[in-house]
């Protein structure tokens, strides 16, 4: 089964948050849904990004991968596919 690493993007603030999962779409509805709380007060989401994986493992690393950069300019050009 496909794991997927994602990036998301406030629509009311332009704030970023990367994750990974099984299922892109229902964890978005979560997101913004509020189950999340790290992403609750940023609310709506959109998807920017999506990254498909083999296996969970390989999703958690490139999701930790992203994470250790701490750049927003990489993420923006993960997001325009110059990444």
């Amino acid at each position: 089964m496909p794991y997927f690493t994602y990036i998301l993007e406030s629509q009311t603030n332009g704030r970023y948050y990367v994750g990974s999962c099984e299922d892109v779409a229902v964890r978005l509805k979560r997101h913004n849904e509020g189950a999340t709380p790290s992403t609750k007060p940023y609310r709506p989401w959109c998807v920017a990004w999506v990254q498909q994986h083999a296996s969970k493992t390989e999703a958690l690393k490139r999701e930790h991968q992203i994470k250790r950069m701490k750049s927003r300019q990489y993420i923006e050009r993960l997001i325009a596919g110059n990444g």
